[in-house]
């Protein structure tokens, strides 16, 4: 029920981007930013630096305007409208804290700027401090916390006022890889606690694929794709969200000819595949296509199992907790990458220079569409 509850809330739109430009000067941040985000949603928006995702943010926020279109927050235009009068709290890359204030204070300080009485003030930062388990803290100053309780504290502040959105730019960047983890559990659940939207943007693949509703992909001011976590590692859309991705090897093939009644033959450096015709519906003889394999997918066997595949050569392995990535090298000079147990590894024996056969189930080809219109 809860579920189903959660799905419905989040099919009424929040917020609306509306063919949303921002220009500074000559230079284009946002290009055509047109999607929704759902009441209730948690969304986050990635990309490497300079790609839009702050300035898609800050847009929000009302602390830049679009150049063009229109952005609308609960059914209002909100184009021009102050910061203040949108009610959407931002946490900070850099928190901003108030290093001259305690902890209370700080959680204290957006009701005070709204003209909160002193008494309702200090009952809904108490209940707030609570919330996030920081309560022992309340009378220390903001440098006397560690980088978890900091963030707390910035959480609570924006909170505090109870709005129906929240905006959280990169706020976990400077924290170490295992309060990274722990931080991320809290913003989960406490985002899926309380029903509000949040609005997230980072670079790192692990945050928003483990927390968010739906992802959002920008590269160069421009949205690549959005969709769940899992449909966008399962099914990129084109070439620049599997490289970002980082998972998958790409391969550019031809089209061969029919095979069967449900595929195609196609022909790409160094073999044959078959792909569906589910991925191909509109197919012909001749046509380019790209598609990828992700690397748990590949797999690898020694040259003399007479198994028919690329031939490369290992060129490195990477540990990965309970598996690994083996890289390697083809005669054309096309990197791959492989992810295997290491019990599966142990059996090949591998290192450095070692030749191998990759091949893999045709089944697991998904061709880029956005590569092949």
């Amino acid at each position: 029920m809860k579920a189903n509850a959660q799905m419905e809330q989040q099919s009424e739109a929040i917020v609306k981007f509306d063919n949303v430009v921002k220009r500074f000067g000559n230079f284009t941040a946002v290009e055509k930013a047109d999607f929704e985000i759902g009441r209730g949603e948690f969304l986050a928006i990635m990309g490497s630096s300079g790609c839009g995702k702050t300035t898609t943010l800050r847009m929000l926020a009302g602390l830049e305007d679009p150049t063009e279109g229109a952005i609308y927050l609960d059914g209002e235009k909100v184009n021009g409208k102050a910061t203040w009068d949108r009610d959407t709290p931002m946490v900070w890359q850099s928190l901003a804290l108030f290093p001259f204030l305690t902890v209370q204070e700080n959680v204290e300080f957006a009701l005070k700027m709204r003209g909160v009485g002193k008494e309702e003030r200090r009952q809904r930062a108490e209940k707030w401090l609570e919330k996030m388990q920081i309560t022992e803290f309340a009378n220390r100053n903001i440098n006397q916390l560690s980088g978890g309780q900091k963030q707390r504290v910035a959480l609570a502040r924006a909170l505090v006022t109870e709005p129906k959105i929240l905006l959280l730019d990169e706020p976990l960047s400077a924290l170490d890889a295992h309060l990274k983890v722990r931080m991320q559990a809290v913003l989960s659940n406490l985002q899926k606690d309380l029903g509000i939207t949040f609005v997230y943007v980072t670079h790192s693949m692990s945050e928003a694929f483990s927390m968010a509703d739906r992802v959002v992909i920008m590269s160069r001011g421009q949205i690549e794709q959005i969709g769940t976590p899992e449909e966008i590692y399962r099914e990129p859309y084109n070439r620049f969200v599997a490289e970002f991705l980082g998972s998958a090897n790409i391969f550019d093939g031809v089209v061969q000819g029919p095979a069967g009644a449900d595929g195609w033959q196609v022909a790409y450096e160094g073999g044959e595949t078959i792909l569906g015709k589910s991925e191909l519906p509109d197919a012909r003889q001749g046509q380019k296509v790209t598609f990828i394999v992700s690397a748990e997918n590949m797999q690898l066997s020694l040259p003399d199992s007479g198994q028919p595949g690329i031939e490369a050569s290992v060129a490195g392995e990477e540990f990965i907790g309970g598996t690994a990535m083996v890289f390697l090298e083809t005669a054309g000079g096309q990197e791959l990458k492989v992810q295997k147990s290491h019990d599966e590894l142990s059996v090949l024996n591998l290192h450095p220079g070692s030749k191998v056969v990759v091949h893999w189930e045709s089944g697991s080809c998904h061709v880029l569409p956005g590569e092949n219109k």
